[in-house]
């Protein structure tokens, strides 16, 4: 990604407009090739600058909250569906203001808000979120289906007797993989809900679906969905709602160095912090690519490249240069669109990113948004 950073003040998030329409152009080909619908989840990926960009190709969004379902509904303007582990009552109220769809993740939740829902002034379609008890995830944290989770209802627990209401089924057991382990899951998906999977008129697959990665096998993806729609029929529609694949690849985080410190290896802080800024660095933890960088020890120098933070452990990670690093450098990290806006802070009062859009055909940088002290003040009492 060919972003000149040299100007503009860091810490700073760039999207690039054209990496985002690349990925979209991978998307609507499996929409058009198999009659699905795409959602933008907006859990990884809420930029709403970009939604007039987002929303020529995909059909909604996914709402994990009433004001991401507001957000949809009003800078988005298309589908909002919505899922969460639990909805209070004034989020219901929220919810139906703004949702076409609601995914609900027990049925005691379908019984608890379902009066409210069907007196609606408008149509919202219900479903349930169902637990397949199979997934790949090997990051516990991220494992829909683990021993301990939550999130969707068992087969156990599930209570097709009535299903008055209730018009489609929705699951979530993937993270950042390829269609392989969707025609897996698919297997225990079928074999556990089949009976009630010829009752639905729709059937929404979730996300965790890595479609725009370069070694996605899209074919498999759209031979999975399209022997869904022959052997049910009874669908209207198939939904898929993946956040990464919409902004993978599309954004970087450009930082500069405000101090080196020496030692084996040697320390330098930046503007950037892993707690604040990337805090999945931290949660997943993965080690987030440099350009022009080196894995330790690969290039001369060597360095922890580490937060402002007071958090000792704010690390990003241990990294190799072909230069000694000096105050005033710009690193630019890679891959920082998804699951970086959405989930960054303001921890020790450490300032948010900017961010800016880049126009890849004519280079240049348009900053949308910068943050103040207001935006830190604000958001306490």
């Amino acid at each position: 990604m060919n972003i000149n950073i040299s100007t503009i003040q860091t810490p700073a998030y760039i999207i690039d407009r054209g990496a985002l329409k690349r990925n979209l152009a991978i998307l609507d080909t499996v929409q058009k090739r198999t009659g699905c619908r795409i959602l933008l989840a907006l859990k990884g990926f809420a930029m709403w600058s970009l939604f007039p960009v987002i929303r020529e190709t995909l059909r909604g969004v996914a709402a994990s909250s009433a004001d991401e379902a507001r957000l949809g509904a009003e800078e988005f303007g298309k589908e909002v569906h919505a899922t969460a582990a639990a909805f209070a009552d004034w989020e219901m109220d929220e919810l139906i203001r703004y949702c076409d769809y609601i995914n609900f993740n027990s049925f005691s939740e379908w019984r608890r808000h379902r009066n409210k829902v069907q007196a609606a002034s408008k149509k919202i379609l219900c479903g349930i979120r169902i637990n397949p008890e199979y997934s790949e995830v090997a990051t516990e944290i991220y494992n829909p289906c683990s021993r301990t989770s939550r999130l969707g209802t068992r087969l156990a627990d599930f209570d097709g007797n009535d299903l008055t209401g209730i018009t489609g089924l929705h699951f979530h057991v993937m993270c950042e993989q390829n269609s392989d382990v969707l025609q897996r899951v698919l297997v225990h998906v079928e074999e556990k809900f089949e009976k009630y999977l010829r009752r639905m008129e729709w059937v929404n697959f979730g996300g965790g679906h890595h479609i725009s990665r370069p070694d996605y096998d899209v074919d498999l993806l759209c031979s999975e969905i399209t022997r869904f729609w022959k052997k049910y029929p009874n669908l209207k529609m198939i939904y898929l709602e993946p956040g990464e694949a919409i902004a993978l690849n599309t954004g970087i985080l450009a930082s500069s160095v405000l101090d080196v410190q020496p030692g084996e290896p040697a320390r330098a802080i930046l503007d950037a912090s892993a707690a604040c800024h990337m805090p999945d660095v931290l949660e997943m933890p993965y080690r987030p690519i440099i350009v022009d960088a080196g894995a330790p020890g690969e290039k001369p120098h060597t360095y922890i490249l580490g937060g402002a933070t007071c958090l000792a452990g704010d690390i990003i990670g241990e990294y190799s240069f072909d230069k000694p690093l000096k105050r005033g450098d710009r690193l630019m990290f890679l891959d920082m669109a998804h699951y970086t806006m959405v989930k960054n802070n303001t921890f020790n009062g450490i300032r948010l990113p900017s961010i800016a859009i880049h126009d890849s055909e004519t280079g240049t940088i348009r900053m949308v948004k910068e943050f103040g002290y207001q935006d830190f003040k604000g958001r306490l009492s």
